[in-house]
This record gives C-alpha cells, structure tokens and sequence, in this order.
C-alpha cells in the first residue's frame, strides 16, 4: 500500500464531538486524530458509548466536529456548502448504516439506485448498476421486493449494495453483519474487504475480533479517546482488554 498524499482518503485531524452542554455535556470524541489511505481496511473497536458510531457519522458528514477537522480526498467538510456536502456523500461516501436506513416505499433496487439517480444518472442505467450490486451480495432475485417483506439480514444486504454502488472512494460501515448469520457476514466482510482491495478506503465499526481480522489495522477507542492502535490484527483478541467489548 502507498502512501502518497493523493492517497489519502479520510483524515480526521484532532477531532472532538461534545453534545449538549454545562453540566450534561457529554465528550463523544476529544481530540481524535485518524488517516485511512486507499487500499486500507481499518476497524474500530471499543466499548458501547466509547465514540465508534459517532466518529463514523463524522467521517461520513453526517455530522460536525464540535472542534478539529474532518477531510474525505483531502477536502475539509466543514468548508463545503449542503449541496457540495450532498455530492461528497453521494459520490464518494458509501455508508453503511446499523438499521439499514432504506425507504420503504422503494423495491430493493430503487433504493440502491437512489443515490445515482439523485446524481443525474437514468432511471435506466441506475437499476442495471443497483441489480448488479444487489447481485454482489446474492439479493439479485430480490430486487423488485420492499423492504417490508425482506427479513433483516436482507435489508442489511440491499443497504450494503448501496453503499458500494458506483465508485465510492470511502466505505464506512457500522456493525455491517449484525442482522448476518455468520456465512453471509464472512461474504460481506469480503466484500468490503475486496472493494478496499481495488483502491478505497475503509472503515468498519465492530466489536468481534473475527471481523477485525479483515482489517489492515485496529483502533482502539475508550470514552472518546484512542487507546491503542495495532497494525495487522493477529493478536486483536489479546488487546480486547484495552476498550473491546466482551
């Protein structure tokens, strides 16, 4: 993997989220700072309210820091208009989301094609690129069905195509194979890891080891601050200790 400047696909620069404020503040991140370069598969472990989810909401600009900066393709957010915010996360965001966030008035492939279509593409050509990224995760026969009449670990799939459909620079995925029977969690982990592979950058929020393992490094967060960092995850269960969930 290289690590040139062009290659640098997320960088959160001493980042800290406080919510609310006086006496209710609660510090979800304090001064947290992260690089993800292309080709790189990295995990997030660390207990519940430690600030995975919410470093992922940053990473995506579904939020804004409280203090610091957060930059997709060397582009600051927080200087992009709602519009310009809009295009980073249709185009080069993929966010997968831990309750799915599908609209249940679409089929599975209308909500996969969305984003394209939202960014100028044919009603056409979009669902010949939602059907072949539902076939990527085995939901191809689906593709005409609501998510109403889906059991979840298939809504959890048709919310994973949409996230890698197109050309997606940055995938983040929160706890993606939690609704997942462990064979069809394994197929979706290598998945991401495949689409790492060929050039994007990746994060993935999770608290089992096993999935960590796809990972080219872990991170290790405890009550908003990064407590480890480890580089390829062969010993991940022995620094569970440090901020993973048991």
């Amino acid at each position: 993997m290289t690590t040139s400047g062009t290659d640098l696909v997320l960088e959160l620069r001493e980042v800290t989220r406080v919510h609310g404020g006086g006496a209710n503040a609660v510090h979800a991140l304090r001064g947290v700072s992260i690089q993800v370069w292309a080709g790189e598969l990295v995990a997030i472990m660390g207990p519940s309210g430690s600030g995975k989810s919410t470093l992922l909401t940053l990473a995506g600009g579904l939020d804004e820091p409280s203090e610091g900066a957060v930059l997709v393709e060397g582009r600051d957010l927080g200087t992009l208009s709602r519009s310009e915010l809009a295009a980073v996360r249709r185009r080069q965001v993929g966010y997968v989301f831990q309750d799915f966030n599908l609209i249940p008035a679409l089929t599975a492939a209308e909500n996969v094609a969305l984003p394209r279509e939202l960014d100028g593409m044919s009603a056409r050509r979009a669902r010949r690129e939602a059907v072949r990224a539902l076939a990527e995760v085995d939901l191809h026969d689906l593709a005409d069905r609501f998510p109403e009449d889906m059991s979840g670990g298939q809504q959890q799939r048709v919310a994973i195509a949409r996230a890698l459909i197109g050309d997606r620079r940055l995938v983040l995925a929160d706890e993606p194979t939690g609704a997942l029977d462990s064979t069809t969690g394994e197929a979706v982990l290598r998945l991401l890891r495949a689409r790492c592979d060929a050039g994007a950058g990746g994060v993935l929020v999770t608290h089992e080891a096993r999935h960590a393992a796809w990972a080219d490094r872990v991170i290790f967060l405890r009550d908003g601050v990064i407590v480890d960092e480890t580089g390829p995850p062969a010993q991940v269960e022995s620094l569970l200790g440090l901020g993973a969930e048991q």
